[in-house]
């Protein structure tokens, strides 16, 4: 693709000015190229000829803004997606989870869920089946509503399998689902313990006494400023000798809360929190807990609402 003109990436920067003060999506503080890239390469998709059209459109067109939001949102991802990964949570931090009476984790940026479910497995093997609860969170209601549901694309499964074979998986991956034609409907059982809801890291508040957060692949598109926020609203939301795991391209280090998080795995990031205080902020990166209604809270709230809908899609 050719370089934007000046004029367009002012055009971007409007364009994510008005998605902000319309509906709420803060994108302004995501890594500009790779923002400006994902909304210029739309025009053609939509049949638009400039990004001042697209922004006159989505501020009249809350459908086509919805449409747009899935597009530049990144939501890649499948069950036990990087083996290594979770072969690593599954020897290095499980056992510190064990002897808890109950462990809390939440999946930011939880995208479309394949990575909740594979949690949620990878607990029941390992013999947390009845004392935790996975709090499930992103930013796009449409990709939280197919989580929700848990049925996921047929032909995957075989490369899913292998990946749950190469994480150390202890049954067969087939128990967890059940194929009907073209779907797999993973096991109700996984979901019940699983409570969905939507929730902004830039925007939303802490999420109080998690043993363990993961957040992984969405780092990367954020600028070091948004990073610095975020980081500040993990260790807030970890309890004492809480563990985060990030992905394979981020990382903690270099960031201005680095030596508030002590390393599991470099290989891996995983990390954990440390007793070392958060740094003193100038800027309004630091997070206020009564800025927002916690994910925690929200999910909570809607836990009655995805109980009837468990008991629907089961």
């Amino acid at each position: 693709m050719k370089e934007l003109s000046n004029s367009e990436k002012i055009e971007c920067d409007l364009l994510l000015q008005a998605i902000f003060m319309k509906y709420g999506y803060d994108f302004r503080n995501y890594t500009k190229p790779s923002i400006r890239r994902r909304i210029h390469n739309r025009l053609t998709r939509y049949n638009l000829k400039t990004i001042s059209e697209m922004q006159h459109t989505l501020l009249h067109n809350k459908k086509f803004f919805e449409t747009l939001l899935l597009d530049i949102t990144i939501n890649v991802t499948e069950m036990f997606r990087d083996p290594s990964f979770f072969k690593t949570v599954r020897k290095t931090v499980i056992p510190n989870l064990k002897d808890r009476p109950f462990v809390k984790i939440w999946h930011a940026g939880c995208s479309s869920g394949e990575e909740v479910y594979s949690m949620a497995i990878l607990l029941r093997e390992e013999g947390i089946c009845r004392n935790f609860r996975i709090y499930a969170t992103d930013m796009n209601e449409a990709v939280i509503d197919k989580a929700k549901k848990g049925i996921f694309s047929i032909a995957k499964m075989k490369n899913y399998t292998q990946n749950y074979i190469d994480s150390g998986g202890k049954a067969s991956f087939a128990d967890y689902y059940t194929a009907r034609y073209d779907f797999a409907l993973m096991d109700s059982s996984l979901r019940k313990d699983i409570v969905f809801s939507v929730h902004n890291l830039v925007n939303d508040g802490v999420f109080g006494e998690m043993d363990l957060i993961v957040c992984r692949n969405v780092l990367i598109y954020l600028n070091k400023e948004l990073k610095d926020r975020v980081f500040s609203l993990f260790w807030e939301s970890l309890c004492p000798g809480g563990f985060l795991c990030v992905g394979s391209k981020e990382t903690v280090r270099f960031s201005t809360y680095s030596d508030s998080f002590e390393d599991v795995t470099r290989k891996e990031k995983i990390y954990r929190k440390s007793f070392h205080p958060l740094p003193v902020t100038t800027g309004d990166c630091k997070l206020s807990q009564s800025a927002s209604r916690s994910p925690e809270r929200k999910a909570e709230a809607g836990l009655a609402d995805y109980s009837i809908m468990t008991t629907v899609t089961s």
